[in-house]
């Protein structure tokens, strides 16, 4: 740290993002990417707009938010885009958060939120999982502020039923409540429809997961619209430009290309089934998944332990050194190729 940085800046922590290393080829399970690249017909689309990067995007992203809103059953001006769905985290919380308005979130659930509070100086309150790391919402009822929900949660998996959230919003009705929807598309249910419902939601989603976009950074905030106005005011004072031209073709490309996307959710769903029922039998304990990952257990072999084995042969996975699931490891689902290579190499570790 140099002697010019703030106080603010010295007490942050970054994120740590999955590995992405440059020294071999690996069997990456780590970051939860897709193992599908863009569907043909959304690279297409983005080539036709090459001759177009002499010019600035276009701020408003007006057609791509068009698209979103038409898939959303929404309309324009209650849809939001970001760099990517951290960008939009970011965002809100700036927008919503302050001294009197803390980040309240599981103590088991996406990193990025305590690093993004902390960065913004906003305090940031955890409310513990259950035994079975699920998130109750009851926990919640006393508490107040800019409620972030991951549904499904990350690392866990798990995910809540709408009826669930729907219960939490109605009582906070002075409360901002986001849910962060990265993985829903694997087996959760969406509460895009309760933006209709309630003007205190905002529901985030990503094209990094389902539609094969990680590389591309784009993601997307659905809410009443002034909510997304407010947003919006963040995003302008930060970078009207934030989505680039060619990330805005592809994004366009793949929703005109849902087929592509849902065939591919259904075949991580299947690899996931399969995946679980393999490690099972060779003695894991699995947490029950709507996502494009799994958190696993072994009673024989730590998990910080299985995560070094692995690596050593060639297979990353994501182990996160925090007390109550240092035993666990994340798995992404990929190919059932991938998924197979995984399974070879627990075998030989396992005896």
């Amino acid at each position: 740290m140099s002697r010019y940085a703030n106080t603010l800046t010295e007490a942050i922590m970054p994120y740590t993002p999955g590995e992405q290393p440059q020294d071999q080829q690996y069997v990456k399970l780590n970051t939860n990417e897709s193992p599908f690249p863009p569907s043909e017909k959304a690279m297409e689309y983005a080539k036709e707009n090459l001759r177009s990067l002499n010019l600035y995007p276009d701020p408003t992203a007006a057609e791509l938010r068009s698209a979103v809103a038409m898939s959303c059953q929404s309309v324009r001006e209650e849809v939001v885009l970001g760099n990517g769905s951290d960008e939009l985290l970011y965002f809100a919380f700036k927008a919503f958060g302050s001294t009197r308005r803390p980040i309240v979130s599981a103590d088991i659930t996406y990193g990025c939120y305590p690093v993004f509070a902390a960065a913004l100086g906003l305090p940031y309150e955890e409310v513990p999982l259950d035994e079975g790391f699920g998130i109750c919402v009851d926990d919640y009822q006393d508490r107040h502020g800019v409620i972030v929900i991951a549904n499904p949660n990350a690392p866990t998996g798990r995910a809540l039923e709408m009826k669930e959230i729907d219960r939490l919003i109605a009582s906070h009705p002075d409360d901002v409540i986001i849910v962060d929807e990265a993985y829903v598309d694997f087996g959760g249910t969406s509460v895009l429809p309760l933006t209709k419902k309630y003007d205190n939601l905002v529901v985030i989603q990503t094209f990094s997961k389902s539609r094969s976009m990680a590389g591309a950074r784009l993601g997307f905030a659905v809410a009443d619209r002034r909510l997304i106005s407010d947003i919006n005011k963040v995003r302008n004072s930060f970078n009207p430009y934030n989505i680039n031209s060619m990330t805005m073709s592809l994004g366009l490309g793949t929703l005109k290309d849902r087929n592509y996307t849902y065939a591919n959710c259904r075949t991580i769903e299947k690899n996931r089934k399969y995946t679980v029922e393999a490690l099972t039998e060779l003695g894991f304990k699995v947490l029950d998944s709507k996502a494009n990952f799994i958190f696993a257990t072994h009673p024989e072999i730590g998990g910080q332990e299985l995560y070094v084995e692995l690596k050593k042969r060639g297979v990353l996975v994501r182990h996160f050194d925090k007390e109550r699931i240092r035993d666990y490891n994340r798995i992404s689902i990929g190919t059932k190729e991938q998924m197979d290579a995984l399974l070879e190499k627990l075998r030989e570790i396992l005896g």
